[in-house]
């Protein structure tokens, strides 16, 4: 392949990484495995190598990772403000459903309603399952750090092996 060919291609790969990485806004959108399956790519094109190897084996730690950060800290949240494993597991199951029928944006309102109704329904408390709702709202808010950060890190790993 010819120079200008192959920086073509990691340009557009780098391109398409970006755009994982900005559609992370997106609560259910897969931004990291977008970016994991971009590296992957590239190394199916160009090898990977010791360097490569290696890299893309923490890369592919780091996915798994930030594809469990959001039901942590989401969870962990709520857990924090007194939330019942019932209303976690509702608001869990009403996010997936919602996010197919209703649009991602949906699924999030989903789930948090099916959260505070839970709560509600536990602690017969509007402001108590309020509370457990934002909680669990301040939890996705860290998550997205958390995704973005680990999102940079696997592009700038890939850059090093790319480029390095």
């Amino acid at each position: 392949m010819s120079d200008w060919l192959i920086a073509s291609l990691k340009i557009i790969l780098l391109g398409g990484m970006v755009l994982g990485l900005l559609g992370l806004i997106i609560p259910v959108f897969p931004g990291i495995t977008v970016i994991w399956l971009l590296i992957a790519l590239y190394g199916l094109i160009y090898g990977f190598g010791t360097l490569g190897g290696w890299l893309f084996a923490l890369i592919t730690l780091l996915t798994m990772g930030g594809l469990l950060v959001d039901n942590f800290l989401m969870g962990a949240k709520a857990k924090q403000e007194g939330a019942h494993w019932a209303s976690l597991a509702a608001a869990f199951s009403a996010g997936l459903v919602g996010s197919f029928m209703l649009t991602p944006l949906g699924g999030i309102a989903a789930a948090l309603l099916a959260l505070f109704a839970m709560e509600y329904y536990y602690q017969r408390d509007h402001a108590a399952a309020f509370a457990v709702m934002k909680s669990m709202l301040v939890g996705w808010g860290w998550a997205f750090v958390a995704r973005f950060g680990i999102g940079t890190l696997m592009i700038a790993l890939w850059a090093i092996w790319a480029w390095g």
